[in-house]
């Protein structure tokens, strides 16, 4: 198949103010939804900033490395 992955594809730098689902679902009415409903959300939503810090350590600590490495070395 010719056509490329999702994954593969050149993401789009978010505008100032639009983080994509995250902008969504903080303009969401919250009142169609039961307490379990929204005790499973706030868990859903845990876990998801949870894996966005994890990711968020790696890429920084892969920055940190790559300047180190190409940074200029002191005579």
């Amino acid at each position: 198949c010719d056509a490329m992955d999702d994954d593969d594809r050149p993401r789009l730098r978010s505008t100032e103010g639009n983080f994509g689902a995250a902008s969504l679902l903080s303009s969401e009415s919250l009142d169609r939804y039961s307490l379990d409903e929204l005790d499973a959300r706030v868990s859903l939503l845990e876990a998801e900033i949870e894996r966005i810090k994890v990711h968020r350590r790696k890429s920084a600590a892969h920055m940190a490395a790559a300047e180190s490495l190409f940074r200029p070395k002191q005579p």
